[in-house]
């Protein structure tokens, strides 16, 4: 079937967010007195748990047994608000720029007619954010389709967000083409039926990513004809670099 969409993750694929996201959730454990760091290697761990709020709550639980007790999911909600805060006033200021090759890949799919959606765990305010500062005021006639953790039952890698974003498009899998940087969002779309493009993060550099169709170490050599060439079967599953 001829490709007609694509589906974009958000936090590692379309920029580079999550040292970002790391330093926020610092400095709201922080304010709240806490004594907990998360460093650049304990952080990467947790990534394997999707959504910042669960993440908080699988760590007090590993790491934090006395806070795990009555009032943790509470607690949980109240840092993970708090960190969303900070992140987006980080965005709102300085900002973080699409990874190279992105920008340049949406520009190309829109003038060939293809549709573009994103499927993420992160929340709706922190695309809104990032995409709003990378693309402007009308960012969303350029994705239409957005679905986000909390919109869905379960985050990856459960086919949930995928399958959503799908339904929203009217589109079957075969017709969609995924963008990832993760073990768990590759298994979460591939899960859904489609086919992935696993662009590596240099955050996440060792992460499992055979599940993918293709996979990339540079954003930088993304762009139509590979995709095109993809949804045509010319090489159903490479590593290219």
């Amino acid at each position: 079937m001829t490709l007609r969409a694509l589906i974009f993750d958000v936090d590692g694929t379309l920029a580079e967010t999550e040292e970002y996201h790391r330093r926020a959730f610092n400095r709201a454990f922080a304010e709240e007195g806490l004594d907990w760091y998360w460093d650049e290697a304990l952080y990467r761990a947790l990534l394997k748990v999707t959504g910042g709020r669960e993440r908080i709550l699988h760590f007090m639980a590993q790491h934090a047994p006395e806070k795990s007790a009555g009032g943790a999911e509470v607690l949980a909600r109240h840092l993970h608000a708090r960190k969303t805060e900070i992140y987006l006033a980080h965005m709102a200021g300085e900002g973080i720029p699409l990874r190279a090759g992105m920008a340049a890949l949406i520009e190309e799919a829109q003038a060939h007619g293809l549709r573009l959606a994103i499927a993420t765990t992160t929340s709706p305010a922190n695309v809104e954010a990032l995409m709003g500062k990378s693309l402007g005021a009308g960012w969303r006639t350029l994705f239409p389709v957005v679905m986000a953790g909390d919109m869905v039952a379960r985050k990856k890698p459960a086919p949930d967000v995928y399958e959503a974003a799908l339904n929203a498009l009217d589109l079957p899998a075969s017709a969609c083409i995924a963008l990832e940087d993760s073990a768990n969002g590759t298994t979460s779309a591939k899960s859904a039926g489609l086919r992935v493009v696993a662009v590596r993060s240099p955050y996440l550099p060792e992460d499992d990513l055979s599940g993918a169709d293709l996979v990339l170490d540079d954003s930088r050599v993304l762009d139509l004809a590979l995709l095109e060439a993809l949804d045509a079967a010319c090489f159903p599953r490479i590593n290219r670099n």
